[in-house]
């Protein structure tokens, strides 16, 4: 007797977001390599771009990583030059940390290399369909609660 043969079922949305994402994060990562940064360190810098003088705790809670892992980027980007611990001014217990003149460099190569990465990506759509895409997929985030701009990887930190 021979089995019942059943076509495979089509490929979804998501696995072909999950393929894209698994691209997107491959090759974003090797152009970062350039620039000697990685993901977290690429993820950090920009979020201290976007809120400089915030305490570590509120940079880790933003992230959704833990504390200690934080730290010890926080300690490696310092070592670099490009951010700068200073005591925070309402509570000298904390530090606010910043973006260094370094740091604001690093940030405008990586501009360049974000809209290079972007346009690689969706190279194969107008500009109309970049838009539309690009919607989508916002609703589609906020929808899971992902927070616009932090990556989803950063709670994984802390595993092996």
């Amino acid at each position: 007797m021979v089995p019942f043969m059943q076509e495979p079922p089509p490929t979804g949305s998501a696995f072909l977001l999950a393929q894209l994402g698994a691209h997107a994060t491959r090759r974003f990562t090797e152009r970062i390599a350039e620039l000697d940064l990685t993901p977290p360190q690429t993820g950090l810098l920009r979020v201290i771009a976007r809120r400089p003088g915030e305490s570590q705790q509120v940079l880790a809670a933003e992230l959704g990583t833990p504390p200690t892992r934080l730290v010890a980027l926080v300690d490696g980007l310092e070592q670099r030059g490009l951010i700068e611990r200073r005591r925070n001014p309402q509570d000298r217990r904390l530090y606010a940390v910043h973006l260094s003149d370094k740091g604001r460099e690093t940030m405008r190569a990586l501009a360049k290399v974000g809209a290079a990465h972007e346009e690689e990506l969706t190279s194969a759509l107008s500009t109309e369909e970049r838009m539309v895409l690009h919607g989508l997929l916002g609703r589609i985030a906020e929808t899971h609660g992902l927070s616009q701009g932090v990556h989803p990887g950063y709670r994984d930190l802390d595993r092996p």
